[in-house]
């Protein structure tokens, strides 16, 4: 059953103030962090068949997201997500820091696990039945996740991972370079410092012509919109003490060992056109896990999600057909 719900989940008035059809609240870490959480929740009388956390990305931010929560509630499936910590509208280390920042990848663990005991479990004991819990997971978001299955295996039903985080692209520097000009940044501690040329990449400012990540300029510019009308939510790009912690957890997650001690079915997309992560490292992680199908999606870039309707239309089938797959397989893994 597919249930009819509005395709954007915000709008706006006459001073451009944004009204979005998410639940917010206020989660709080272990370490004293505010982190905003969301829920998309379903209209009246209509029964979830599984409730999906979505991680998005560096530098995104929930209203984003609206998109896809939408599409995801009219396969009648709740969704709850976040911005992780130093994003979005997130608490940040410094006060209108626009640099994201963490010195380590423990601190996103953090944040899912505050997640997962604040927002899905409130919201699963909520429900009159346990349903399924499941994963949709974008990019950075795509690594932590892949960080918490290799721990908690049981947690998740399924999941569906989009251009993990696996191997990021430097640029015009090679990677032997970036890494040796990252540890010299971190030498005392992790940096706060931009990495080179993030602080002038500003996202109110950057055209369609000169982004990375989508080809689709409608939705480019939607996301863009959003930030014009909350400047708040943005943030620049990241740290040189953020790409130290990077390059650590992505040595650590690319280990042959990791991937085959990670046993829930994933479902993993990579984007043949991806100018922010190396496509061919996504290939060899999904080739050594035990459970997992990989589609490759040729003609796309690095947001998937926010791709033109002929791509997010292949990622969907393939989304729909491994749901409900899994669904099918384990009727009794309700994530509690």
């Amino acid at each position: 059953m597919v249930i009819s719900i509005p395709i954007l989940p915000f709008a706006y008035d006459q001073d451009l103030n944004v009204t979005s059809a998410f639940r917010a609240l206020t989660m709080v870490t272990t370490d004293k962090r505010h982190l905003r959480g969301g829920v998309w929740e379903l209209p009246d009388g209509i029964s979830p068949r599984a409730i999906c956390v979505l991680l998005n990305g560096h530098t995104e931010f929930l209203e984003k997201y609206g998109e896809v929560a939408d599409e995801l509630r009219a396969r009648r499936i709740v969704v709850v997500s976040m911005d992780w910590r130093g994003q979005g509208a997130s608490e940040r280390s410094v006060y209108g820091n626009r640099a994201g920042h963490v010195g380590n990848f423990e601190e996103y663990d953090s944040d899912l696990r505050i997640l997962l005991l604040q927002a899905v479990e409130p919201l699963q004991r909520s429900l009159p039945a346990p349903v399924p819990l499941i994963a949709l997971a974008h990019s950075m978001g795509a690594h932590v996740l892949l960080r918490f299955l290799h721990e908690q295996q049981r947690r998740f039903a399924c999941a569906a991972i989009v251009a993990p985080m696996l191997d990021i692209n430097t640029g015009k520097y090679s990677p032997q370079t970036t890494r040796l000009v990252t540890a010299f940044f971190n030498l005392r501690k992790p940096s706060k410092r931009f990495v080179f040329g993030a602080e002038e990449r500003d996202p109110l400012h950057l055209t369609f012509d000169d982004n990375a990540v989508t080809s689709d300029r409608t939705r480019f510019e939607r996301n863009q919109l959003l930030l014009k009308a909350q400047p708040y939510l943005r943030i620049h790009g990241p740290t040189f003490g953020w790409l130290g912690a990077a390059f650590h957890s992505m040595a650590r997650v690319r280990s042959k060992r990791f991937a085959q001690e990670i046993t829930t079915p994933l479902l993993i997309f990579g984007a043949g056109r991806d100018k922010i992560v190396h496509t061919q490292a996504v290939r060899d992680f999904a080739k050594t896990l035990p459970d997992a199908r990989y589609v490759e999606i040729a003609d796309a870039e690095h947001e998937i999600l926010m791709e033109n309707d002929s791509i997010r239309a292949r990622f969907w089938a393939e989304f729909d057909a491994f749901v409900e797959e899994q669904l099918a397989r384990k009727p009794g893994a309700f994530g509690r």
